[in-house]
């Protein structure tokens, strides 16, 4: 829905409805091999559908993390120039140059998962007939090539986007805080909405690559006790596709408003104090006196 609405509704005029865009996009990916990823865990970590499948699961689903990481610093990025630089920042912030930039995003993040494509993924145990996929890797490959490959790629592609994104949103909120000329409602809610973005982030990206990585280390020495907590990390940054759509795309009151337009609705977003207001505005004015509109002080 959301890539309908940016597509047919809002139209792609604007830097930001760019990054959302290719993020649904992304969001989409990992959704199409979700499914397969949870008939593997509901097998009893059982991999059912082949080497090939194996690669481009795992391949789409570091993609998606490693693509949807970057677009969301992107958009991080677009914001704080929009809000603290928003005149200078006008001649950078073009549709053209998003673009570019989410092209770039996706070259690099297809290309980092390059390895896992042409590397084999899966692994048979033949005591306990089963077939897993990506989870011991190590025990057939180099272990420090393993760690040397995922440190590499969560430091660039998660742990920096992580610190830009960390910066800009507090940049966001404090800016936010000394502005004068906003609403108190409305600048409490930016406000709250750029908290929520920013712990979305760091709670879907951070446990899971950090928890990861020491597990590869514990793996070189035979412990695998932080196996469980691994999958459920991994099973927590994938809820980050659920969230996105909530907290970018519908939490917008102007995307609320093309939703509603796309399934045939109309809403009227002014607050009730307001339409109450107007009513009994024009309940005041005279016969003689065409009525206006309030267009309405916070």
């Amino acid at each position: 829905m959301a890539i309908v609405t940016f597509l047919v509704k809002m139209k792609v005029r604007k830097p930001a409805v760019v990054f959302m865009l290719n993020l649904a996009t992304a969001d989409v990916l990992l959704i199409s091999v979700l499914p397969f990823y949870i008939v593997y865990r509901f097998s009893g970590s059982h991999w059912l559908f082949g080497e090939g499948m194996c690669r481009f699961v795992m391949a789409a689903y570091y993609c998606n993390m490693f693509c949807s990481s970057l677009l969301m610093t992107s958009i991080s990025v677009d914001r704080f120039l929009a809000v603290v630089y928003p005149v200078r920042s006008l001649p950078w912030r073009t549709v053209k140059r998003a673009w570019l930039v989410c092209g770039v995003i996706w070259v690099i993040s297809l290309a980092s998962t390059v390895p896992l494509l042409i590397g084999e993924q899966s692994w048979t145990f033949p005591a306990r007939d089963v077939t897993m996929c990506h989870d011991y890797q190590h025990l057939k490959y180099n272990l420090s090539l393993s760690f040397t490959y995922f440190s590499s790629a969560f430091s660039l592609f998660i742990f920096l986007p992580l610190f830009i994104t960390t910066f800009c949103y507090i940049g966001i909120i404090g800016s936010l805080s000394r502005s004068q000329f906003d609403g108190r409602h409305k600048r409490s809610r930016a406000i709250r909405l750029s908290v929520v973005v920013l712990c979305v982030f760091v709670l879907c990206f951070g446990p899971t690559n950090v928890i990861y990585l020491v597990y590869l280390v514990q793996m070189k020495y035979g412990n695998r006790s932080l196996y469980i907590a691994y999958i459920v990390s991994s099973c927590i940054s994938s809820i980050n596709c659920c969230l996105d759509p909530l907290i970018y795309y519908f939490a917008s009151s102007q995307c609320q408003r093309y939703v509603c337009s796309l399934l045939g609705r109309k809403k009227d977003y002014r607050p009730p104090v307001e339409q109450m207001l107007q009513r009994v505005h024009k309940d005041q004015q005279p016969e003689s006196t065409p009525s206006a509109p309030i267009t309405g002080s916070g």
